[in-house]
């Protein structure tokens, strides 16, 4: 197989914990050099997960000729300028999320989108339970989708980390709450009609450190969510129609080794207890993004997800921050 070859910018947590070891899981990648603001920490992060080039500047990796692929897990502000950078370089661009800061800076993008892939990163559309969950939708088993309800919160109240940082795209919204808004497009497949917000924000770091939204669908849809940066640690997802309600029990943070559940329940009792539970095999998420990326560059499947997918996601971010301020209803 003519694996794609891959370059990664930086060594961030959640490439160096989670990503970079799935994508050299992959069949269909080659993750063959890292980059980082020194010469000493590329070559750290290199040791430390065999990968065999280093290089001390973003600059240096993107010049590299091999290199087909990009893995961008910069903090939120460097998401678009060095996407950018890279694209010109000719390269493809996995991009975590999310992609920009605002939606007039993820449409620059627009730009290079054609020349190369370009995809955000929201592993969760690769997982066979979202994808189990959009089927049993489809299929009209839950009767009409009425519903999508999310949890998702963890505690950080580190001033060091960049999540509460708002100058780079800190604060819950920007961090977590990007996914349920992924799900309830992905779910009711369209676009929120109008959205409104409900904010709490740190009194020293200034991010939104509990963040609430109600998204209209229209014809009766809504989604509403819940995030939190300084909360315990949860994460839930409900999905309700007419006839039948759907339940991920861990929707965003799947484990790589383990199965996870769908529950199943037609309401008929009070609780679970008729809740029919489908275990799916353990998968890396991580992974099945990486293989359906590399799989595109190499033509081999059409890519589901580019840059105008990325834009209308952040319009709806940038809908939810103008509610805060206006305390009305707004259009994304």
């Amino acid at each position: 197989m003519n694996k794609v070859v891959w370059g990664v910018l930086s060594s961030a947590r959640i490439g160096m914990s989670k990503v970079i070891p799935a994508l050299q899981k992959s069949s269909w990648c080659d993750v063959r050099a890292i980059a980082s603001r020194t010469e000493a920490s590329a070559r750290e992060a290199a040791s430390k997960l065999g990968i065999p080039r280093a290089y001390g500047s973003y600059e240096a990796l993107l010049a590299d000729p091999e290199i087909e692929a990009i893995y961008n897990p910069l903090p939120n502000h460097l998401h678009i300028p060095l996407t950018l950078q890279a694209a010109e370089a000719g390269k493809h661009v996995l991009c975590e999320k999310p992609i920009a800061l605002n939606a007039t800076e993820a449409q620059r993008l627009r730009a290079i989108g054609n020349k190369v892939h370009v995809m955000e990163a929201f592993m969760v559309r690769f997982h066979p339970q979202w994808l189990r969950a959009r089927e049993l939708v489809r299929s009209g088993e839950l009767g009409s989708l009425r519903t999508v309800q999310a949890t998702f919160s963890y505690f950080n109240d580190d001033p060091k980390n960049i999540r509460n940082k708002p100058e780079i795209g800190g604060g819950a919204l920007y961090d977590i709450g990007c996914y349920p808004i992924v799900a309830g497009r992905f779910l009711f497949e369209a676009e929120p009609r109008r959205v409104i917000a409900l904010f709490d924000r740190d009194p020293v770091f200034g991010t939104d450190r509990t963040a609430s939204a109600l998204l209209d669908f229209g014809e009766g849809r809504h989604l509403d969510f819940t995030v939190s940066t300084q909360s315990v640690p949860y994460q839930r997802m409900q999905i309700s129609g007419t006839k039948k309600r759907v339940e991920i029990v861990i929707p965003f943070n799947a484990p790589p080794d383990e199965t996870t559940e769908v529950l199943l329940d037609d309401g008929s009792k009070l609780g679970d207890a008729a809740a029919i539970r489908e275990t799916l095999p353990a998968c890396d998420q991580y992974t099945l993004q990486g293989d359906a990326f590399s799989r595109a560059i190499r033509g081999d499947l059409v890519l589901p997800y580019g840059v105008e997918d990325a834009v209308q996601n952040m319009r709806v971010i940038d809908a939810l921050f103008r509610s805060e301020e206006s305390g009305h209803w707004e259009r994304p």
